[in-house]
């Protein structure tokens, strides 16, 4: 399990420190005093630093409307908006395979809708832009989940080259992924979207602040900026790289007239699953602006909810691996109370699917590919049948 392996890396590394062993250069990182200042150069407001950036995000979602109005008159729409619909993706690595295998299950129900806003979280930010531009991009999805093996995700590192490197793997085999099913057609057409009023955002954790950071890959795809594509596969992969396991993605900024660097992780550091800031009232916002309309929002939670029983045997890295499992466990059902609660105050229709206790296929390695079929099956024939949406997290 990676887990394991992450504290098997922790503990090596303090013990080589204790030895002198240098690790990798990197630039420098933004000061503390100008963190709220750093831009990525020539594209302006494309992410959001949570607790901070709540104006910008605020701005954004006002421009997303009024770009959707426009969009609408000019195709001819009358009367109100239609209802605006939320997906939420979350982490939880090759269990990513269940909310792939969901969405193309509720295409071949027939009553999939087209997504307002897709939010996307770890694995969650791999399957987000496909869920965003909709049943056409789903093939994609199953064949990432239902083909690929270790090997595909990740190479291992000799534990010498781990513990003086970033990580214990290179995920070069990820990136060359990545990079084949996107491409610039694929920007272009998240971009068409952002222009009627669409978003798609993904999160990643900035290290060195110990910040979420929400990113507009909307925006960026509309920015025509020449590194934009580049950019975008770097937050989908920055997004997915779990601290020790695989290398950070480094970002440069610029903050106050310098070039600085930021080292940017797996959202999943900080939250398993978001939709919007509670910072950001929706409902009283949308009545400001004399906006009504029908609100709803699902929730893939790409994980087992139930507390999933296992005999822990009496070692160290067992006990450690077993234990930072349970704050993830746990760490998931804050994040889906959170958003409950939030949807309940703006009037947020709330809709959840998560990992039945009742699958039980067995998980020899990270991304077994026969795991991730039996689990992707699992997810599409319960969407196929019409999937029992939970209307609140469970034990709530």
């Amino acid at each position: 399990m990676i887990l394991k392996h992450v504290v098997c890396l922790i503990a090596m590394t303090a013990v080589l420190f204790v030895q002198g062993c240098a690790g990798l250069v990197r630039k420098e990182a933004v000061p503390a005093a100008f963190t709220d200042r750093a831009v990525i150069p020539g594209m302006a407001d494309v992410r959001y630093r949570i607790g901070i950036d709540t104006a910008a995000i605020q701005a954004e979602g006002i421009a997303s409307v009024r770009r959707e109005q426009a969009h609408l008159a000019s195709i001819g729409h009358r009367g109100g908006l239609p209802p605006a619909v939320f997906l939420a993706v979350s982490g939880g690595g090759d269990n990513g395979a269940f909310g792939a295998g969901l969405l193309n299950g509720w295409t071949a129900a027939g009553d999939r809708p087209e997504f307002k806003l897709v939010t996307g979280v770890s694995t969650g930010a791999l399957i987000a832009p496909f869920a965003f531009l909709g049943p056409a991009y789903d093939k994609p999805l199953e064949r990432f989940y239902t083909t690929t093996g270790p090997k595909d995700i990740a190479k291992q590192r000799s534990i010498l080259a781990a513990v003086t490197s970033d990580a214990l793997a290179d995920n070069a085999p990820l990136w060359q992924l990545v990079s084949r099913e996107v491409n610039q057609s694929l920007l272009d057409a998240i971009a068409r979207e952002y222009d009627k009023g669409r978003l798609l955002l993904v999160a990643t954790v900035d290290l060195d602040a110990r910040q979420s950071v929400l990113w507009n890959l909307t925006k960026i795809a509309a920015s025509q900026h020449p590194d934009a594509l580049d950019l975008f596969r770097s937050l989908m992969i920055a997004s997915a790289s779990i601290p020790g396991a695989f290398p950070p993605v480094m970002i440069d900024v610029e903050a106050n007239g310098r070039a600085y660097q930021e080292m940017h992780v797996d959202g999943g550091t900080m939250s398993q699953v978001f939709v919007y800031p509670p910072s950001l009232h929706v409902d009283t916002l949308a009545r400001k602006l004399g906006v009504q309309r029908e609100r709803r929002v699902y929730v893939i939670r790409n994980a087992r909810l139930d507390p999933e029983w296992a005999q822990v045997d009496r070692r160290t890295m067992s006990i450690a691996g077993r234990s930072i499992s349970s704050l993830i466990h746990t760490q998931g059902l804050g994040d889906l109370y959170r958003i409950y609660l939030t949807t309940q105050r703006d009037g947020v229709d709330f809709n959840l699917a998560y990992v039945p206790a009742s699958f039980k296929a067995p998980h020899r390695e990270e991304f077994d590919t026969d795991f991730m079929r039996a689990l992707f099956q699992t997810g599409y024939d319960l969407a196929a049948g019409g999937y029992p949406w939970e209307k609140k997290p469970p034990g709530f």
